[in-house]
């Protein structure tokens, strides 16, 4: 996610410098061609179809960010979950009896968040998991087709150990197993944002509609701009393919690309929270890289 205070136009530009150089190229081929070639450009109705169209962004680009805020909101709330497990493991368990048990839950979400920001990375398990799980429970876990899911039961299984132990009480028990509810639903949450992309109609029809007007675009304001005409051809089309661009950073919120959701960053969150609550030592916060990018 980028936090830079000033955004970077080397960076928008590297985004859409394509298409706009090809846009630009039209423009200067039909001005070039309303000079030289005895043709009369047709009146078009650009100002409808600049109307039109931004409809059609305007639904893309919110339909995209509403994805990327439900995603924000999914992680705000596993961040508040995992604080609540580790706080219930500390209350509820006595020590000195229960204390390694205790540390093992705690370690046990760490690693589980980690394990899911690499699932909706699409990447592969990382030593952020692995550092923190016993060796036959890395295999246990590694195993599971979803690795978050399998460390999770994991840690239902510890819970229940606690009870059997006298360790806990049922009620308490099933405080506990509340809290693994709300992350159970939340992964469930941004499972289905991660493999359910947007309609094809949201994401085909407006980029279609988008380049066509580009296209359209010089031809019907050749007759007023002239030899300006590449220039402000190019800029209007710049604003529109801009927004089409807007829509397509914030589409998926877990892609691993600097418009996305700052998972190591909120994963470091968790870990120092909950490292602190059971007093042990925490690193420090995840900062932004030099580009002003949080990753």
């Amino acid at each position: 996610m980028i936090v830079a205070k000033i955004p970077s136009s080397r960076r928008v530009f590297q985004e859409i410098w394509r298409p706009l150089a090809l846009l630009f190229v039209w423009d200067v081929v039909v001005t070039i061609t309303y000079y030289i070639l005895p043709f009369k450009a047709p009146e078009l109705p650009i100002t409808l179809f600049g109307s039109a169209l931004a409809l059609f962004l305007g639904f893309r680009s919110n339909s995209a960010y509403q994805r990327w805020w439900e995603g924000r909101g999914l992680w705000g709330l596993m961040i508040n979950a995992s604080r609540n497990i580790a706080r219930a493991t500390r209350n509820f368990m006595p020590d000195p009896e229960a204390s390694d048990l205790k540390r093992q839950i705690v370690y046990r979400q760490i690693a589980y968040v980690n394990a899911l920001r690499c699932q909706l990375r699409k990447l592969p398990q990382d030593e952020e998991v692995l550092r923190l799980l016993p060796k036959h429970e890395k295999d246990l876990a590694l195993q599971r087709v979803n690795v978050a899911n399998g460390i999770l039961d994991g840690t239902g299984r510890r819970i229940d150990e606690a009870r059997r132990n006298g360790w806990i009480d049922t009620i308490q028990q099933a405080q506990m197993e509340a809290v693994l509810v709300d992350i159970a639903n939340s992964q469930g949450g941004m499972e289905r944002l991660k493999n359910t992309p947007l309609p094809f109609q949201y994401r085909f029809i407006p980029e279609v509609f988008t380049h066509l007007f580009c296209v359209l675009l010089p031809i019907g304001l050749v007759e007023t701009l002239q030899f300006a005409t590449p220039l402000g051809s190019t800029i209007a089309g710049l604003m529109f393919l801009a927004v089409l661009a807007i829509g397509d950073d914030l589409v998926d919120p877990f892609a691993n690309d600097v418009h996305d959701l700052p998972l190591n960053a909120m994963c470091r969150t968790i870990e120092i929270d909950l490292l602190q609550c059971i007093g042990e030592e925490a690193p420090g916060p995840v900062a932004p890289d030099k580009h002003g990018v949080l990753w």
